[in-house]
């Protein structure tokens, strides 16, 4: 009852990325607004859970897992309702925007509850595989409930699926509970990230070179803080309060001052090492999210627009790509279990970029779109059961928040590209075949899966 309390979470965030993507015509008939602000539409989310992943992650981890899995359901529920009553498109855009935050508190809280659920790892990797078939399914159930919905009674409807789905998790897990853990979060530099991404999509959708300076802008400042931390996290672990004035965005008595006038040094927003030994998993995530969520708004567009299907037509021809997603999850993770996540990563990656080539040259999409299907059912349940057992122990929460968090930076940007792009998916065919290559090279240079100072690892196989 648990797992599928929390996994129903999930599937409530995961729904939202792909069920309003079918209703983009009939809101823009309802709204009006550019191709731009249907853009913003869809994007708003995905930039503020993006931003919020790693926030989501570290507040999981900080105050109790279970908490904060409530506190996101609860605003999940409320905001949509806020979201089916919006006025106009400014109001949706920016209630999208919560909930996108409400769904990086429901994300972390869910991945920081499946370490302590399942403490055994080949367990958790069997777990991890049924969670994912759970999402697969709102992927599934994504395009075909709002083309349904949207022809019966228009967009807003389309919000309304979720209240009900979060009083039924919340009902699950009332009973559920987590410790609270020590690691301290950076506030500044969560706001300063959520603020570069904002940037970074404006610059791409709009073409604004002030967002994109600005964007650079806000890195660099990124960086140095960082950097900055990283610096002063040499030092003694208390400071005296005035060495601490000199540090970035610190306030007069310091960030979290302690006794007698003393500050601890904030710890860095990533657990140390984790971005250096999981880059590869994370550049497959982001990559495996920019061309399937690219892929589906340039698809939804060309199905309505150009092949002039109805919404309720466009949801079923997009299931031979997401039935794949709640099916084989459940063998990916045997998979892992018993081989690591490295086969399904690679094996994953040459499928989605062959999928992603087959609909690019030919008009008959079902084929091509199981194979992309079955892709991404091996590359996404793999990679989350290899970074939460690399975690170091009470980080699964900010572990699982990097690989959504790079997924999710991969989604903006692949609907922000490929949706301004003559020739969208062989571009996303091609990136999607380097990244395998590149993943497959560093593999043979790893080849044991890395550890962050985790000691569950063992009973998972390395074969990385």
């Amino acid at each position: 009852m648990k797992m599928f309390g929390f996994s129903l979470a999930y599937f409530l965030v995961i729904l939202d990325t792909t069920v309003l993507t079918i209703a983009l015509p009939d809101l823009r008939t309802s709204l009006g607004g550019s191709l731009a602000g249907q853009q913003w539409v869809v994007n708003a989310y995905t930039v503020a859970f993006a931003a919020s992943l790693l926030t989501g992650g570290a507040v999981a981890d900080r105050y109790g897992a279970a908490r904060i899995f409530k506190i996101g359901v609860t605003a999940f529920g409320v905001i949509s309702l806020l979201s089916a009553a919006a006025p106009h498109l400014g109001a949706l855009v920016a209630a999208r925007a919560l909930l996108g935050v409400a769904g990086a508190l429901c994300t972390g809280g869910s991945l920081a509850l499946l370490p302590e659920l399942f403490p055994n790892p080949a367990a958790r990797a069997r777990a991890t595989g049924l969670w994912a078939a759970i999402t697969g399914t709102a992927l599934a159930a994504g395009p075909l409930l709002g083309g349904l919905l949207v022809d019966q009674y228009g967009w807003r409807a389309v919000f309304l699926l979720n209240p009900p789905i979060a009083l039924i998790s919340l009902l699950a897990m009332r009973r559920v509970s987590s410790p609270r853990g020590h690691r301290l979060i950076d506030w500044w530099v969560q706001a300063l990230a959520c603020v570069l991404l904002g940037l970074l999509a404006e610059a791409l959708i709009d073409s604004s070179p002030v967002a994109g300076v600005s964007a650079l802008v806000a890195l660099v400042v990124l960086v140095l803080v960082e950097r900055r931390k990283a610096l002063a996290d040499r030092r003694p672990p208390f400071v005296e309060v005035q060495a601490d004035r000199r540090l970035p965005f610190v306030g007069r008595r310091g960030l979290f001052a302690g006794r007698r006038g003393h500050a601890p040094v904030l710890p860095p927003v990533l657990p140390g090492g984790l971005l250096a030994v999981t880059w590869p998993e994370l550049l497959a995530g982001m990559v495996a999210n920019f061309a399937f969520s690219g892929a589906l708004f340039v698809l939804t567009l060309f199905l309505q627009d150009t092949r002039h299907l109805t919404p309720l037509a466009t949801g079923l021809a997009f299931l031979p790509l997401t039935l794949p997603m709640t099916v084989n999850p459940l063998l990916t993770g045997r998979l892992v279990a018993r081989y690591g996540p490295r086969p399904p990563i690679l094996g994953g990656l040459v499928l989605l970029a062959t999928g992603l080539a087959g609909v690019s040259l030919t008009d008959y999409l079902a084929p091509w779109l199981v194979v992309m299907g079955f892709g991404l059912s091996f590359v996404l349940p793999a990679l989350m059961a290899g970074i939460l057992t690399s975690a170091p122990t009470g980080t699964a929460g900010t572990a699982g928040g990097v690989l959504n968090a790079s997924r999710q930076v991969g989604a903006t940007l692949g609907v922000a590209v490929l949706g301004g792009l003559s020739h969208p998916l062989p571009v996303a065919a091609i990136l999607t075949a380097l990244t395998c290559v590149c993943y497959g090279v560093m593999g043979r240079a790893r080849r044991t899966m890395p550890t962050v100072g985790s000691p569950g690892t063992a009973g998972l196989p390395a074969g990385k």
